[in-house]
């Protein structure tokens, strides 16, 4: 894991470290976990964990088919699409979709995140529990707007693009969470979120779906056909051809 390590902290030109020595976002190994951090920080670092924590319990208690990401890619109309997950982020999404029967491609631009994404997916293959559920999840470390680009819509591959673009929080928030706070640090924010939404729409078979806080703009100042609103964010649904269940 090591060189692993070492090449990314290289390729990103960020700190590389065994332990947490400075401060400094900070890739390294959490006991054969891979993890990154501000180094020095008493927080527990950012890694991604399908079998415990979050995802864990959101498998067993989430709500099934009930719950509004489900609905919003089309679960409830009794079918089970294909989906692509293009703003991977910490999997977590990927993660709940797969657990519910979909086939899940991610894509993560980011090569530190996709690496933890890489790690979670390869701990999770190993667990009894998970091993199946991350079976149906596979990872492509690129440029999502790029990469769909080069999709031919006639391949009918996804269903379903999904995409949750990174949005800007106010600065005196409290509230944000440490892994959004660690993105933004490394990555900044999505300043080219809105270019997602063209090239989704025609890779999608189905549907395009954007998960938005509740208040924020529409993508690319378009108006979905229809959308789920939840009491801290919303599903924006972009319709192309119906479901047949």
């Amino acid at each position: 894991m090591q060189a692993l390590l070492e090449s990314l902290a290289c390729d990103l030109q960020i700190g590389f470290s065994q332990e947490r020595v400075s401060d400094a976002p900070t890739i390294f190994d959490a006991g054969g976990v891979l993890a990154v951090d501000r180094t020095g920080s008493k927080e527990k670092p950012v890694v991604v964990d399908f079998v415990g924590g979050k995802a864990g319990h959101r498998r067993k208690f989430g709500g099934g088919r009930g719950q509004d990401i489900a609905k919003a890619v089309g679960l409830n109309k009794g079918v089970t699409p294909s989906v692509l997950d293009a703003t991977g982020g910490l999997g977590r999404d990927a993660f709940v979709l797969a657990s519910l029967g979909c086939h899940v491609t991610i894509i993560e631009r980011s090569p530190v995140v996709a690496a933890l994404l890489a790690d979670g997916l390869r701990r999770g293959r190993e667990a009894a529990e998970t091993g199946d559920i991350i079976n149906q999840m596979s990872l492509i470390q690129a440029n999502a707007v790029e990469w769909m680009k080069t999709q031919s819509p006639l391949e009918g591959r996804f269903d379903v693009v999904y995409l949750d673009p990174m949005f800007p929080h106010r600065e005196k928030s409290a509230l944000v969470k440490k892994e959004m706070r660690l993105f933004q640090e490394l990555l900044g924010d999505d300043p080219d979120a809105d270019l997602l939404l063209a090239p989704a729409l025609t890779v999608a078979c189905h549907r395009v779906v954007v998960k938005r806080p509740r208040l924020a703009p529409d993508l690319d100042g378009q108006k979905p056909d229809y959308r789920l609103v939840g009491k801290s964010c919303r599903y924006d649904v972009y319709a192309r051809k119906a479901f047949v269940g």
